[in-house]
This record gives C-alpha cells, structure tokens and sequence, in this order.
C-alpha cells in the first residue's frame, strides 16, 4: 500500500486515508487533527521539502482496475439500471472497507437509465432523468482520445470518490464524451445507459474499454497488475492491452502476458445478455485500429461476442453462485469457469431499526459482517421490534406514493425486480381466488411490487400492466401496489419492510440475484425457487421456503408455471400464512436465523475477500 510522510511528526499515513491540506497545489496528510492544526498554523515552515504531491494525484499504486457498463455508486447518480449495478456499487463499497487497492472505471450518464411512470392502464412511460454531474463528481484533468468510426473522439473523466469505513477511498473514474472539441452525435455517445442501437452500444463499450484503459495511464495508474471485467461490456479493453504491448514488442501478440491481467465474471445465462455484434459493423466502428483476423480469433467468427472475447482473454473467470457456475460450464464447455456467489453490502442495505439493534448486540458488525451469525443470540422480540420499524417507515413512503390503505399487521409479500419474462413477477396471481380464499380463511395479505421494463422489451412491459389490471381488479379483499421508478432508496425500504421476499425465476436463468440478499440482511425471509443464490441459502423452515424441484430441473420443459404456482400456493396457505398469524414468536424466530446464516455470509465483504484470494493475486 502506497503512503506519505506526514510533514509535522513524521509518521507515514496510507495514501487515501487520513485528513489532509492543499497548499500551493500540493496535497498534504496528517495522521492526526494535530498535526493538521499545526501545519496550518506555519505551512511554510512544513511544506518546503516535504513529501506533498500535486492535488488530484491518483494513487498510482492500485493494483486491480475494476471495470463496469454501470455503478450503483450513489443513490441519486443514474449510473446504474439494476442489479448489475447495484452489485458493482456495492463491491465498490466492500473494497473501500476492505483497502482494496482497486480503481473503478465506468460511464457518466448524464442521462441516466430512465425515469419509469405508469399510468393508470399500467403502460409504462419512460423518460430522460435530470441531473447535475457537478454536483457529485469532480472534472479529472487530462482528456484521451479513442478512434470511432475513423473519427477521434475526445473523452475525459470525472472521479466520484467512494470512501470506506476508515477513510481510505476507491476512485470511480466516469467517462464523458460529452465535450466541446466533439461533434453533436459523439457527444451524445455517454448520454444513455442501455440506450439507442447496437452502433451506439458498441461505441459504448468501446469508450468503457478501450477508453478505460488509455484514461487509467493518463491518469498515473501505471502499476494496475489486474483488469477485472464484470460482464463482458468491457471486453475491449483486451484488445487495448495487447496493442499497448504490441507497440514495446511489435514482433508478436502477447496473448498469453495479457491474459495473465485479465479477470472476467459473467452474470447472465440469459442470451441476449450476451453482446454480439456483426464485423461488418465492428469494421466500422473499429476501423483498422483492431485486426480482425484477431478479433475473429478471439471472439468469434461470425460475429464478435464479447463474452467469448472475454473468456479467450481471461486467467480467471467465474460465475455468481454455485448453481451459475454450473450453468456456465455447461454453456460454455472448454472454459475452466469458478464460481464466487454475489453478497451485498450489509452496512447500505441494513436498515436504520435493525442497524441500531446490530450496535447493540453486535458492535463491529460494518467492518465484519461475518459478526451477524451472533444475531442468533438476541431476544426475538427484539427483532420483531426492528422490523415493525422498518415496515412503518415503508409503508409510509407506499402511502404516499400510492394512497392504498395498507394494513400494519396483514401478511405483506415484496416483489421488487426488472420486469422481465423469465423472472415471472406475476406466477404468483397465475389463480387469484387462491390468494382470495386464503386471505378470506387465513388472514390478510397484500403485495408491494417494483421494477423497470426495459424499454425495448415489450412482454416485461405487458407483466406490468397485467398486475396493475389484477390490483384493481382484487381490491380491496388483497392490497397491490405497483410503486413507479425503482431506485436504491424505494430497494432499501422495500427489502428491509416487508414481512417476506418472493422471486419466481424460471431456472436455470437466475445467475444469482441479491434482492433476497438485501431481505435477510433485515431478517426478512424468502420464498423462492431453487435457482441462484437461494440453492445456497435455502435451509427450509429456517431461513425461508421453497418453491419447485431445486437446480435438478435445469430445462425450461422440465417445469411448467402451473407447478410452480400450485407449490407456491401450497406454502402460503399451509405454512406461511399461518405461521405468521399463529404463531408470531417462531416467525421472529425464523427472522433471527435469517440473519445469522445468510445475512453473515452473502455480504460482499466474503465476495471481496474470495475476488482478493482466489483472482486478484
């Protein structure tokens, strides 16, 4: 780890950690108040040969660059569309607890993903959001330039500093090609996540890669032994390596030298979230800076796709749990392909009711959220106390948006993620009598529902209506809401308020997901199919229940949503519903041992640690 001197009492301080001074365009660090109050009182007599360096200067000693198409980094920055990106953020928050010596490289949206409004049909409206980079990134210096379509095309970087536990800080470089010297339609290159064409994606992913790479030398980050792609958008940036290295040893392609740098995590078994592109249009975007005999080597003879440009120029490649590593062997057969199940950052999705009682009982839990398997041993009650907190204030922020009358003490199921086909937000109304006659013979129960369509994706758009069509249509015997423009602060009330976490993938096509993750880091329990993380964290009757046959049923015929609808049912009206009315004490019960196996082990504070031991060595 890089450090300086302090100029007062000598002592040296981590570079990124500590208070510091800028005096005469140097930056200055002090192990303590102190010493800062010293050297403010008499700069000259401390600054004449002291080890200050030139404010802004990156700390040139990050070992990884950590490469992603969008970062969840704060809450009203639109650099993020979902769970991608929230898991990137949340990495980054890890790593920054951690000291991870990393360096993160994304995109400034200055448009962002989109904002969502429904109407009253349910048709979903989305629009461009509005925001202020200034007032939460600040202009980097220098400018680079990468080659589109045969034009040169200026890009420059603003930094959003992502500060850990102990002051020590994870730079977030954003690339912009939104600058003066560039021409209208350049400009609008970083303007939209996930927007315009497949041009316009693979432009994009040429400035996050290419561009990423040439930004991190202009910057000073000349030491980075490690190049970590999450997701494939980034693959470029392989190609960048073996050109700087062709350009020291001009008489062969370092495959093998740059491979030892690479690291890839793949997400998705989906394919379409797997970039492909025509070389008719990479020629065209490319030119003649990317041979294409390498390209075609690397990534295909067809067409370019990223995830095998990926995998071909990777040392280290791994799925997001268990199960998905499985599947992507399976997909991708040749390929050694590990597996580090996602986690989350349990300090950000930890609401403020059960933070409080993590002080109390747990002190140190932020810094080793491996801590929370001791929750075992606080009074239940106490945990149902936190949690009557935590769905007050979500059912405060419902209200608002909606002006449906939830009740405080009726059975309430969260459902909260992209609105797509093959996560089935709407298996659970596949008969709704059932969910009428229970609600009539067992107790209440109402749904609290969230997420986005992509734009493009009209069936994800046709879920949406279809549960704000049955919400009418059920009123008021069972309570829905469908609440607009998911974003981190509705995720947070969302996965810590409600009394259960509800996912209805269709195996095998959850990687991972982590909404249930963030659930169980407030004793919220799941019941969810057997695909993804939850085939880690299921322990039936103890942290949550299951829906299905399990990861045997790995083909999309084996199953039917029939099955998964009579099983779904099943549990609620014989085991769920009535442990929650009945018998209140074994459901905090179940809330306790939530948190003490899951929310202690799926944090990324274990992912980071597992990224350090197993790939960033």
């Amino acid at each position: 780890m890089s450090t300086v001197k302090d100029p007062v009492c000598g002592m040296m301080v981590p570079v990124g950690e500590g208070l510091s001074v800028v005096h005469q365009g140097h930056e200055f660090r002090f192990c303590s108040d102190l010493c800062k109050r010293t050297f403010l009182a008499t700069p000259k007599r401390y600054a004449t040969g002291s080890a200050g360096v030139p404010h802004g200067t990156p700390d040139v000693e990050r070992r990884i660059a950590y490469f992603s198409m969008e970062v969840a980094a704060d809450g009203a920055m639109p650099t993020y569309s979902g769970g991608l990106g929230v898991l990137a953020g949340d990495t980054l928050r890890s790593c920054a607890d951690l000291k991870i010596p990393l360096v993160a490289v994304s995109i400034l949206y200055t448009r962002g993903y989109f904002e969502q409004h429904l109407d009253e049909q349910g048709i979903q409206h989305e629009r461009p959001v509005q925001w202020d980079p200034s007032k939460f990134v600040r202009l980097l210096p220098p400018t680079i330039h990468v080659s589109i379509e045969g034009r040169p095309i200026v890009v420059r970087a603003w930094q959003y500093d992502i500060t850990g536990l102990t002051g020590y800080v994870i730079p977030l470089v954003l690339l912009d090609t939104n600058f003066e010297e560039n021409a209208v339609g350049d400009r609008e290159l970083t303007r939209y996540l996930y927007g315009g064409d497949e041009r316009y994606r693979l432009a994009q992913e040429v400035v996050l890669g290419i561009g990423g790479v040439k930004m991190l030398r202009a910057l000073g980050y000349t030491h980075v032994e490690r190049f970590h792609m999450n997701e494939g958008h980034a693959a470029l940036l392989a190609i960048e390596l073996l050109r700087e290295r062709k350009q020291t040893e001009p008489a062969a392609w370092d495959f093998d030298g740059v491979r030892r740098d690479c690291i890839f995590t793949t997400h998705t078994p989906v394919p379409a979230g797997h970039d492909r592109f025509s070389y008719e249009l990479v020629k065209q975007i490319l030119g003649d800076t990317s041979p294409l005999d390498v390209l075609q080597m690397l990534g295909g003879r067809d067409r370019l796709n990223m995830t095998l440009l990926a995998l071909n120029m990777s040392t280290y490649v791994n799925g997001v749990a268990k199960r998905h590593g499985e599947v992507s062997q399976e997909m991708f057969p040749g390929y050694a392909i590990d597996s580090i199940t996602n986690g989350v950052h349990s300090a950000t999705w930890t609401s403020p009711s059960f933070q409080q009682l993590y002080d109390r009982h747990i002190p140190g839990w932020r810094s080793d959220p491996f801590a929370l398997r001791y929750a075992i041993s606080i009074p239940a009650q106490e945990i149902w106390v936190a949690h009557v907190q935590a769905k007050t204030r979500l059912f405060e922020e419902v209200r608002k948006r909606t002006s449906l009358p939830f009740r405080d003490d009726a059975l309430t199921i969260g459902f909260a993620r992209r609105a797509t086909q093959y996560k089935r937000a709407d298996l659970v109304f596949s008969e709704p009598s059932q969910l009428i006659d229970m609600a009539r013979k067992v107790g209440p129960i109402q749904f609290i529902f969230a997420g986005k369509a992509h734009p493009k994706d009209e069936p994800g758009k046709e879920i949406i209506r279809r549960i704000i069509h049955l919400a009418e249509q059920l009123k008021p015997e069972i309570l829905i809401a469908y609440v607009e423009n998911h974003d981190l602060h509705l995720a947070k009330l969302l996965t810590s308020g409600v009394d259960l976490w509800l996912n209805t993938p269709l195996p095998p096509l959850e990687a991972s997901g982590t909404s249930g993750m963030k659930a169980a880091q407030n004793g919220v329990p799941s019941l969810s199919v057997l695909d993804g993380w939850w085939v880690e964290g299921h322990i039936e009757g103890i942290t949550g229940w299951s829906i299905g046959r399990g990861p045997s049923a790995s083909s999309t015929q084996e199953r039917s949503d029939g099955q998964d609808a009579h099983e779904l049912y099943d549990k609620l009206r014989s085991v769920i519903a009535p442990l929650f009315y009945q018998r209140p004490e074994r459901w905090s019960e179940i809330m306790r041992s939530t948190i003490a196996f899951n929310a202690s082990f799926f944090n990324t504070h274990r992912m980071v640690q597992q990224y350090a031991a197993h790939a960033y060595v």
